[in-house]
């Protein structure tokens, strides 16, 4: 194990312990100036642990982690377009330096280094041409930000789809609305958390294969969800007090009552 490996493995700890955000963004900065290979990213987790505080509560944690993620993917797919070293040394130094230099990415490049199926040579591997299709769509979806190797991504996938396949007894409409419905909610930009439990493994292909669109909701959809329910229910109580109040009715001894009172002194006598 490298001393970059080792280095990394105890920020992830740190960054497991921070007790403040301040904490959380020194320890970012750090990582931001290292150079990082596909190699360190699996043998150390750090990418998962970056990944998990995009949807840290503090603005500047989410932003920074975010910025860092996207420095990290793209210094990996620049290395992974590289040619393969040459029996010249000097060329095999300069490939060497040019695959671990972190580059800053753009707009377009970041749009270009989306890892796909197709793009990383991933095949379903059941034997059935619609199972293997949407094997390829949940690692598409997987994948949008992942910086695990495709070996998790691809057994990740697999296993998804295998949970589906016994869930709905076989390939049938139910499965396929259950495939779309998981592929709709993984490749939702908003929620990248979902993605990343998935991949690191606190969130089992078995469990997160019996979610319903709402528990796979970000957190932010959910609050915004909860708040709806809220101000509907309010709405509904304004509503029916309302009602309460126009629905006037006489009592038959004083003639003056209406109906929010609902009781009339001279009607207890």
């Amino acid at each position: 194990m490298s001393d970059t490996v080792i280095e990394l493995k105890k920020a992830v700890k740190q960054l497991q312990t921070a007790v403040n955000d301040q904490e959380i963004i020194a320890i970012l900065s750090t990582l931001k100036q290292k150079q990082i290979t596909e190699v360190i990213l699996r043998e150390s987790k750090i990418g998962l642990a970056v990944g998990k505080l995009r949807q840290h509560a503090s603005k500047p944690v989410a932003d920074l982690a975010k910025e860092i993620v996207k420095h990290w993917k793209t210094a990996v797919e620049k290395a992974k377009t590289k040619p393969a070293g040459s029996a010249n040394a000097a060329a095999d130094k300069k490939t060497t330096n040019s695959a671990t230099t972190p580059v800053t990415p753009s707009g377009n490049s970041a749009n270009a280094a989306v890892r796909t199926a197709k793009g990383d040579g991933v095949t379903g591997k059941t034997g059935d041409k619609t199972r293997d299709k949407c094997v390829e769509i949940i690692y598409d979806a997987l994948a949008i930000d992942a910086t695990a190797p495709i070996e998790t991504v691809s057994q990740k996938a697999h296993e998804i789809e295998k949970c589906v396949l016994n869930n709905m007894k076989g390939v049938t409409p139910e499965y396929k609305a259950k495939i779309r419905s998981l592929f709709v909610n993984l490749k939702d930009k908003s929620n990248p958390s979902l993605r990343a439990s998935i991949v690191e493994g606190s969130l089992s292909p078995e469990k997160f294969s019996k979610m319903t669109s709402q528990e796979m909701a970000s957190e932010e959809r959910k609050a915004a969800d909860e708040q709806i329910q809220k101000d509907n229910f309010f709405k509904s109580l304004s509503a029916a007090e309302k009602q309460a109040e126009t629905d006037a009715f006489q009592c038959s001894r004083c003639k003056q009552v209406s109906y929010k009172p609902l009781w009339c002194p001279l009607s207890q006598r």
